[in-house]
């Protein structure tokens, strides 16, 4: 049975020393691409748990976290199941661009902003990239 709460997640759109951004596809969001990211654990810091799962995720380490944007999703049709989410989203840097995937990426590009934009992007990611571009201008 599903939770009959909000869960809420954290994500960010990291830049690399290239000045790219990391965006991957997983299987949740019905091949549609976004950013590393996912739930966070009881008692742990939302910082922590965006540290934490982009290890777990792509083996990356941030560094320069800056709060970007609070996103809704409720029952979202693109996500692969009925959920309630809360997104906590953020801007950060990493100092490589190395990627170790886990299970649950299946692709993953270092893009310009602009060229993710072109990219079949779940709405979450394409409202947080658009965000980062008009901060950039």
């Amino acid at each position: 049975m599903e939770p009959r709460y909000p869960i809420p997640t954290v994500g960010a759109l990291v830049t690399g020393p290239s000045g790219r951004v990391l965006i991957v596809k997983t299987t949740k969001w019905q091949g549609l691409w976004g950013v590393p990211g996912g739930k966070i654990e009881w008692g742990e810091p939302l910082e922590t748990a965006l540290r934490r799962e982009f290890r777990e995720e792509v083996g990356l380490e941030l560094q320069h976290i800056r709060f970007a944007l609070l996103l809704e999703g409720v029952f979202d049709p693109q996500f692969y199941k009925p959920m309630h989410f809360l997104f906590v989203n953020y801007y950060a840097q990493s100092q490589h661009e190395t990627i170790a995937p886990n299970e649950e990426i299946l692709e993953w590009a270092w893009v310009s902003p602009e060229e993710a934009l072109e990219y079949p992007l779940n709405h979450i990611t394409r409202t947080l990239i658009e965000g980062y571009l008009k901060r950039a201008a």
